[in-house]
């Protein structure tokens, strides 16, 4: 036999189990398949739309950058193991706390040392 003759049984054996009913399982497959397939596309819509969400929310104006900077304060020393909402309770009675961002190494994930205070008012 050759080898194309014997690729072609195996072709034939595979095609039919013992019951003839391989389409069966088969439709099956393609149905999870599809299913999975609309699953995926819902998913990937609402990826787009964070996205979208998330460069709206950075397109910010000059005016607004420097304001945002003129309400922040820098603050080093930070211990590798402080949260956010450990640093929130100690300046909370500077004022009112918009956002703390801990700036962390982007291949270690591991915190730098350093983060930012965004107040609400510059005054505080």
């Amino acid at each position: 036999m050759s080898t194309e003759d014997t690729h072609t049984a195996n072709l034939a054996i595979a095609e039919h189990d013992g019951d003839g009913l391989v389409g069966d399982d088969t439709d099956k497959d393609i149905e999870a398949m599809k299913q999975r397939i609309k699953e995926m596309e819902v998913e990937a819509a609402k990826l787009r739309e964070m996205q979208a969400q998330a460069e709206k929310d950075m397109n910010m104006t000059e005016e607004d950058k420097e304001a945002v900077d003129a309400r922040s304060v820098y603050v080093g020393n930070v211990d590798w193991g402080s949260t956010p909402e450990e640093l929130q309770a100690h300046f909370q009675s500077c004022g009112t706390i918009n956002r703390i961002t801990i700036l962390c190494d982007k291949w270690t994930g591991h915190p730098k040392g350093y983060a930012y205070v965004e107040f609400a008012d510059p005054s505080s």
